[in-house]
């Protein structure tokens, strides 16, 4: 089981270490924290701890600035083990203390593998410097932290990790400061974590011995702290060496030997801190993998945003090419020049009977004026689609900018979300060109048949290409006035033109297939646009990579595991019961096991 909640756990420190909480959406910060924070704890303690149950039991003696850590461990030790002194912060280089026996697991990378080995006393926090000592049992080590409320931040943020990486907290204050606010919301870390803690009140004037420890005791009580023994500590002078009398600290050291004195005890002492560590994050996977979920909704959202945006273009572009808009200015004036526009509605005048004729004299005679119908109509095109394009990018723009996350990605990227690429342009060109070619392969695979061959050899490919062009446009929605009778008539030109060569039925066909491979070749120009906003900006963002699903469901599988060991843990409650310690005082056992109130 012990390596299923191993693998499960590196499993969760992956998924952990993927998550990037980058849009500032309400909450990310503090998750973003407190992922790196379980990320510490899973490297620093729990994945290590997990697989070395028998490793000796790690106290870290951790608390205020000036409460007297240093001192405490000097004396538990009997000797100068840690530098003291009234400059601060006086703890730099974080000091542990072992029996000699017990530093194979102390002098590699086991625990703590950021910090560097030394025996070497130093002034950086980037080391942890290990001090051998017989006044240790084995199976027991102490580490002296920084302050946890250090002016220096390297040592706040050292403190906090070496608090995260402990089995046993001793936690120490002073009887000046032991209401402040920083110490308790390290304790209540501790309540929350159900860890192995013993608090020290230091430096208690002896006229408070009994006030201030029993203040300090209902305080803990009330925050969940009832059963972890209290120590004070009088206010004394220290001896030539700086050590208080061993009577100050003689119940402390009893109490760290006690819980040192077999496997058994060190083992519940373990496995209570480990399942606590491991229960307080289960409590926290849940929510980041909300705050994941919310990331990936909010970055979807403005993909959406885009793509609503730039799909009214593609429906936009799509109606104005086929409402008649397109049928003014230029691509009507060379139309008119090319088929002759007053002989045709003379044709009409004469009757249905004599169009024919007339049509094929008028559309035949200046043939090469086709190509300027098509350069007209290539223009009018491109402007369309160019204007559709840049209104696109300026609305993702203004969408954006008015959504927080948005506004974000904007900034964090640099991008000029509100101009299309360079090459649009020509990208456009391309797209209406190879348009007009579809056309034109579509006509000639129509007249490709004996009966319409040589009926379009007589009129030209480009010439029927364009009125096929022209009949896409000529859907009258979106002119007016005199340009609308214009426009009808250009409409029934054209398809009269086609019609005597191909069919009334090819000529639907015809105007359906080219009208189709227009709509075509716009949507993907414009999808293209698209496609170049968001990889400026939503596809350089940095996005969650770990499925929140994924962490939720490893954080359940954790939770039922770690159930079944809390088991294990009152199998080992009752074996201790049985082979109880004949090395501690019997009232020190009452003590602690009552709480402090007793």
């Amino acid at each position: 089981m012990g390596e299923t909640l191993s693998a499960l756990l590196a499993q969760l420190r992956d998924g952990l270490f993927q998550v990037r909480l980058a849009l500032p959406l309400p909450g990310a910060a503090e998750t973003r924290q407190w992922t790196v924070k379980a990320i510490s704890q899973l490297d620093d303690y729990i994945r290590p701890r997990l697989n070395t149950i028998e490793a000796p039991v790690l106290a870290v003696v951790g608390g205020s600035t000036g409460a007297g850590k240093s001192t405490l461990v000097n004396s538990l030790m009997g000797r100068m083990v840690t530098s003291v002194g009234v400059i601060r912060p006086t703890t730099k280089t974080p000091v542990l203390i072992h029996h000699p026996e017990d530093v194979r697991w102390f002098d590699t990378s086991r625990i703590l593998p950021e910090l560097a080995r030394t025996t070497e006393p130093g002034v950086t926090t980037h080391a942890l410097q290990l001090v051998p000592s017989h006044a240790l049992p084995e199976g027991l080590a102490i580490l002296d932290a920084p302050d946890i409320d250090s002016v220096d931040v390297e040592n706040r943020s050292l403190a906090a990790q070496l608090l995260s990486a402990a089995d046993l907290w001793l936690f120490v204050t002073s009887a000046a400061r032991y209401a402040d606010a920083v110490p308790w919301d390290y304790l209540a870390k501790a309540a929350e974590r159900s860890m192995a803690l013993g608090v020290v009140v230091d430096r208690v004037p002896p006229a408070a011995m009994s006030a201030v420890p029993e203040h300090l005791a209902r305080m803990m009580t009330d925050r969940g702290l009832g059963e972890s023994p209290l120590f004070a500590v009088p206010e004394t002078v220290t001896d030539s060496q700086g050590l208080l009398p061993l009577a100050a600290v003689e119940p402390i050291q009893s109490w760290l030997n006690y819980l040192a004195s077999n496997q058994i005890t060190r083992t519940k002492v373990v496995m209570g801190t480990l399942n606590g560590a491991i229960a307080s994050l289960e409590k926290g996977i849940g929510g980041v993998a909300g705050h994941v979920f919310a990331q990936n909704q909010a970055l979807a959202q403005l993909r959406a945003d885009a793509d609503t945006i730039f799909t009214e273009a593609i429906r936009l572009v799509r109606s104005q090419s086929c409402d008649g808009t397109l049928l003014r200015g230029e691509v009507m004036a060379r139309w008119q020049d090319f088929v002759g526009t007053g002989d045709f509605m003379r044709a009409l005048e004469s009757g249905v009977g004599r169009i024919r004729d007339r049509i094929t004299r008028v559309v035949t005679r200046e043939p090469d004026k086709a190509l300027d119908v098509k350069v007209a109509v290539k223009s009018g095109l491109e402007a369309l689609v160019i204007e559709a394009g840049q209104s696109s990018v300026e609305h993702v723009e203004a969408s954006w900018m008015a959504n927080p996350a948005g506004r974000h990605v904007i900034e964090w990227t640099g991008a000029d979300v509100a101009t299309v690429s360079v090459d649009f342009p020509d990208q456009v060109s391309e797209a209406i060109r190879a348009w007009q070619d579809d056309v034109a392969a579509i006509v000639a695979s129509e007249g490709a048949g004996k009966r319409t061959k040589a009926r379009l050899a007589a009129l030209g490919v480009n010439a029927a290409g364009v009125s096929v062009m022209l009949l896409v446009f000529a859907h009258t929605a979106g002119v007016t006035g005199a340009e609308l009778g214009i426009a009808s008539g250009t409409a029934v030109l054209a398809q009269k033109v086609l019609e005597l060569i191909f069919g009334d039925e090819a000529v639907r066909r015809l105007t359906a297939s080219s009208e189709q491979r227009l709509a075509e070749r716009v949507e993907a120009v414009l999808r293209a646009q698209q496609a170049h906003l968001l990889a400026e900006t939503v596809d350089r963002f940095p996005a969650e990579t770990v499925d929140p699903a994924v962490l939720v469901r490893v954080g359940a599988e954790i939770g039922q595991l770690r159930a079944a060991q809390m088991s294990q843990l009152e199998d080992l409650a009752i074996a201790e019961t049985e082979a109880a310690s004949t090395h501690v005082d019997a009232g020190l056992v009452a003590y602690w096991e009552g709480g402090p109130g007793a």
